[in-house]
């Protein structure tokens, strides 16, 4: 139960040369008051997500500055990750029969799990709806097992939140001193006790996925792939789900196959083990290639790390073609990489992504193929795009931003002054 993730360590003071030594000096100022706090992040899954990425740094950072950090997994049987994908779904929009028996597997799961929780922690952060309800479970056995600031980071798209769904979370949510959500667009109504902030994800420029790449590393790789490093290529990076519509990219790419020749695609998600939906829809994209060997569909399950994500994030055009996305921090990472992106114009995407500067927002497989297809016929836009983006992603989407928000909340939460961060209500 709570697994807990070793984590390699990382130095805050190796991003000097990406953000300037005043805003390093800056940071280590802002977290000198909370030396020694004990902090504890909880999530689904150690891999395979945008939220397992983000704490593989960001809990040895604050670690760095001097923080006790940690984090740990949730852990529970099938039934329990088959529930909360229908929950997380839920959350999204989906209509989904939420059964009693899926709400005791997932308050179950949370009961386990809690009572594996030790004291002495100063903050604890929980991240999505899997351990949401830990410290309802808690504060319901007795006060004196809780200690500390606790705070619930939100990472998807409540925008279209089923209110049956949301009305069984907010009670869970509401015992929480701190909620945390990408975008003030997502705050459901009826939160009443936890102070409310608005926070982007952000990625991480010296991770192996982000760190620039020589040009023969990636035509290297893309080989041993069997993908031509010579022929236009596009590629889309991530789950495989129905919310980030795969079988749509596939359409559109073929209509932009029709003129652009030999034409091919990277469809690459890692497979986690909190998304049962995930070979699924794997298979529904293999099945939608067909005979077409100029479609790839990888995974990590072939041989596709973070090494390899990176090679194929420099793709001539890179697509998101999401139908709901929290976030979604590929957009950032190919824009980092200096290259175009062709995005649904959903969720958090908007924030990272000007319209007609760094790429393009579409809504239909038909927008989709036409902003592609202007892409590939006009590489100078492309890189004027590209270059555009990255400066964009590191003036607000790298970690060290997120790391400063969470010190200044924390800081709040203790009753600190503090520089001022997003929060609805202050």
């Amino acid at each position: 139960m709570l697994e807990f993730v070793t984590l390699t360590p990382k130095a805050l003071n190796d991003y000097r040369p990406v953000i300037g030594d005043e805003l390093v000096d800056e940071i280590r100022d802002l977290a000198a008051p909370l030396a020694n706090a004990r902090v504890l992040h909880v999530n689904a899954t150690p891999f395979g997500g945008g939220v397992a990425e983000i704490l593989s740094t960001l809990v040895p950072l604050m670690s760095d500055l001097g923080l006790q950090a940690e984090w740990r997994v949730i852990v529970g049987p099938e039934r329990f990750y088959d529930a909360t994908k229908a929950l997380h779904n839920s959350l999204q929009g989906m209509a989904v029969d939420w059964t009693s028996e899926m709400q005791e597997s997932w308050l179950e799961v949370n009961r386990e799990n809690a009572e594996q929780l030790k004291k002495g922690y100063d903050f604890v952060v929980i991240h999505d709806p899997q351990p949401a309800a830990m410290l309802s479970t808690l504060r319901s056995d007795g006060a004196e097992r809780v200690d500390g600031k606790w705070v619930w980071r939100c990472h998807i798209d409540l925008t279209e939140a089923q209110p049956a769904t949301w009305d069984l979370m907010r009670p869970y949510v509401n015992r929480f001193d701190g909620a945390i959500f990408t975008s003030a667009d997502y705050v459901q109504s009826g939160l009443d006790d936890p102070r409310v902030f608005i926070v982007p994800p952000a990625i991480d420029p010296l991770s192996p996925k982000n760190v620039d790449m020589p040009d023969s590393e990636r035509r290297a790789i893309l080989e041993r792939f069997d993908v031509d490093p010579d022929r236009p290529l596009i590629a889309q990076i991530s789950r495989f789900d129905p919310w980030k519509d795969p079988l749509g990219v596939i359409e559109a790419y073929r209509r932009v196959k029709l003129h652009v020749k030999g034409l091919q695609l990277v469809l690459i998600a890692s497979m986690a083990h909190d998304d049962p939906e995930g070979w699924e829809w794997y298979e529904r994209c293999v099945r939608r290639a067909g005979e077409d060997f100029d479609i790839h569909v990888l995974s990590n399950l072939h041989g596709v790390g973070n090494v390899e994500v990176n090679a194929f994030q420099r793709s001539d055009v890179l697509v998101q073609k999401s139908i709901r996305e929290g976030f979604g921090l590929v957009v950032s990472e190919g824009l980092w990489k200096e290259r175009p992106v062709v995005a649904g114009n959903v969720g958090g995407i908007p924030l990272q992504l000007v319209q007609g500067e760094t790429g393009y927002l579409v809504g239909t497989i038909e927008e989709c193929a036409e902003r592609v297809e202007e892409l590939l016929a006009d590489p100078a836009l492309a890189a004027q795009m590209g270059a555009a983006g990255r400066e964009f992603v590191r003036e607000r989407f790298l970690i060290t931003r997120l790391l400063a928000d969470y010190v200044k909340i924390f800081r709040l939460l203790s009753g600190i002054e503090t520089p001022p961060v997003a929060e609805i209500g202050a």
